[in-house]
């Protein structure tokens, strides 16, 4: 990385999202071989107004940008300056992606090679927790006059670099460097340009084969690692290896975190049904058992569909087939010694043949009562209750993300979808429909509770 010509990079914006938001200001220090060679900073007119809370914490005023240049006349100079050479910036990824979208709204093809000092911070580092700017300008004692300002902050990245050179050796430097530079090997039909557009955020990612149609729907808190983790050149996964054969387009969508992207996977992959993906498949065999102690004599295997899961007091289990939750009803007879012919397993006048080999207590012979029975019985099915819905109906769970909120609005068990605000929850669906993984997904976030999630309940 050393002996490469080197620009250290630093922007200040007006906010976050490199889509809505403009550039403000550019500082970059140019080294070679190791060497300072000149530093070079200019304001930027955004030609939208600075956020006070921007304003605040960089210093850059609306005044200031007034008369500075606009991207536009700033951009030639800017490309040249970086041309070929190695870009260095603290969260990469953000700076990149602001470069990225001012010379695409220019229709001017930019692309270079990225090293972010957050990730050789942490692989140089392992032992600390923290690597955000302030945390290692404290840690290596380097002081800033202008902090939050683009050319400060440049400096303060090649102060790093000449710290952790002298530390830690150019070697060690150059290897946790290559790291980072080493690009997988994309399949043949995949385009290139997808290793700069894949996102650095929660969400969903969709695999097309041939004829565009969907292989494969997965998720992650970090779209670009993960997609990027399917072509890794040790593919020792099948799976991996059989997309990497197939695949010809990819596409994503992000959410504000970890919840929706759960929830936007599991809706996806049975609206597409994509080849690869087997666990989340749509399936339209789910059944329940229902049974009232002292009403009913056996369980009562019945459609999810025709299950009110407003109330599932007397519902246990839900399967995916029939043969499933039967071979569970078995099990749980074997474990409870309970009656064949009282389970609906088995058919005739007694006793079962559970009794005659001492697996059941004898409910089926005139041995037990049947009150004795269901009470094993309940027993053995709270194994398979379902979690009672710990809300009074409807509600939304707000979670925010580093660029946007997002509201997912659910009502007993079941996802109704996702909105950005209050304001439009009438565009969803009002009709509530069970799914097996939803309910799992709920029902470990509920236990878990994530951060940066806020529970808002609607009125009955």
């Amino acid at each position: 990385m050393l002996d490469r010509p080197l620009v250290f990079l630093d922007l200040e914006t007006t906010g976050a999202t490199a889509s809505f938001d403009r550039i403000t200001e550019i500082g970059l220090i140019e080294v070679e071989r190791g060497e300072f060679v000149r530093e070079w900073s200019t304001l930027v007119n955004p030609e939208m107004r600075i956020p006070p809370f921007i304003e605040s914490l960089t210093g850059i005023s609306n005044d200031m940008v007034a008369l500075a240049p606009t991207f536009a006349e700033v951009a030639q100079e800017l490309k040249a300056r970086i041309h070929g050479k190695l870009l260095i910036a603290h969260n990469a990824r953000f700076d990149y992606g602001f470069l990225k979208a001012e010379f695409g709204r220019l229709e001017t093809k930019y692309s270079s090679d990225l090293v972010c000092t957050v990730k050789l911070s942490r692989k140089l580092y392992p032992g600390h927790a923290r690597h955000n700017l302030d945390s290692l300008m404290e840690r290596h004692d380097i002081a800033c006059d202008a902090r939050h300002r683009a050319l400060g902050d440049a400096r303060v990245l090649w102060d790093l670099m000449q710290k952790w050179r002298a530390e830690l050796g150019a070697d060690a430097l150059n290897a946790a460097a290559a790291a980072q530079l080493k690009s997988p090997t994309l399949p043949p039909g995949l385009s290139p340009l997808v290793l700069d557009e894949l996102p650095e955020t929660p969400g969903v990612y969709l695999f097309y084969g041939e004829n565009d149609l969907p292989i494969y729907i997965g998720k992650s808190v970090n779209l670009r690692s993960r997609v990027l983790s399917h072509f890794s050149s040790d593919l020792r996964i099948s799976k991996d290896m059989r997309i990497v054969q197939q695949v010809k387009r990819i596409d994503w969508k992000e959410t504000a975190g970890e919840l929706g992207a759960l929830l936007e996977e599991a809706r996806l992959v049975k609206k597409l049904l994509p080849t690869m993906n087997r666990q989340l498949r749509r399936n339209s065999d789910l059944c329940a058992f229902t049974w009232e102690p002292g009403k009913s004599k056996a369980p009562e295997l019945v459609s999810a569909a025709d299950v009110d899961f407003s109330d599932t007091t007397d519902v246990y289990g839900v399967f995916r087939t029939k043969r499933t939750a039967l071979d569970t009803l078995r099990k749980l007879a074997h474990a409870f010694e309970l009656c064949h012919i009282e389970l609906g397993l088995e058919k005739g006048a007694g006793p079962c043949f559970a009794h005659q080999i001492k697996r059941c207590h004898g409910v089926c012979a005139g041995k037990e009562s049947r009150v004795q029975h269901d009470l094993r019985l309940m027993e053995a099915l709270c194994e398979l209750k379902l979690q009672t819905w710990p809300f009074k109906g409807r509600i939304g769970v707000r979670e925010a993300g580093a660029e946007h909120t997002e509201l997912h609005v659910l009502d007993h068990w079941c996802y109704l979808g996702t909105v950005r605000s209050e304001q439009d929850l009438d565009t969803l669906s009002t009709r509530p429909a069970f799914d097996l993984d939803t309910y799992k997904i709920l029902k470990r976030f509920l236990k878990d509770r994530h951060r940066g999630v806020e529970i808002v309940p609607f009125a009955a």
